[in-house]
């Protein structure tokens, strides 16, 4: 079923807004997938903050003329699902992860701040650990200094109350010796 012009500028003003939003926008052709794979992978995605779409590629090309997503135009070919998200590192995380379970997807490109990643690009984004994970390892590194210096601290006050224990044992030994 074709669409009307109108229903046309929709799509294209849809995709548009994803793109302006988006920092990252992954590529990849679903050939031969099934519908509840594809299913899965949409609500995958969803749990990700992933938008996933399947446009015609005429018009996703239109969508994103103009923007920093335009420079893999040159990919948009063949039967293709394309990701946006606003997170660096989701929509390659999502894509990359279920291709890794269903040999059937394959990343064609991707696009991210203004560069083309190719298909070890986009795997590679993938593999960095998301924000929240970044920001707890950065609350690490800054919290183990902090965790050491009490420790030691911690080892030295009770060394300093086992000398101080045994000097208290001695003092009136040493009282009696002297006597």
């Amino acid at each position: 079923m074709s669409l009307n012009r109108s229903e046309k500028q929709a799509v294209i003003d849809e995709v548009t807004g994803l793109a302006a939003k988006a920092q990252t926008l992954v590529i990849a052709e679903y050939r031969g997938i099934t519908v509840a794979d594809m299913t899965k992978l949409r609500s995958q995605a969803r749990d990700q903050g992933v938008s996933l779409s399947v446009l015609k590629n005429t018009l996703a090309r239109r969508a994103v003329a103009g923007s920093s997503f335009e420079i893999v135009s040159d990919q948009m070919t063949g039967p293709l699902i394309y990701g946006f998200s606003v997170d660096a590192v989701a929509a390659a995380k999502v894509v990359a992860d279920f291709a890794k379970t269903n040999d059937k997807l394959v990343i064609r490109a991707g696009a991210f701040g203004g560069k083309t990643l190719d298909v070890n690009g986009v795997k590679q984004l993938a593999s960095i650990p998301s924000k929240e994970v970044l920001l707890s390892q950065l609350c690490g590194l800054l919290m183990s200094p902090i965790s050491r210096t009490a420790a030691v601290l911690a080892a030295l006050s009770a060394k300093l109350g086992e000398g101080a224990e045994v000097a208290q044992a001695a003092e009136p030994a040493a009282e009696a010796a002297a006597a």
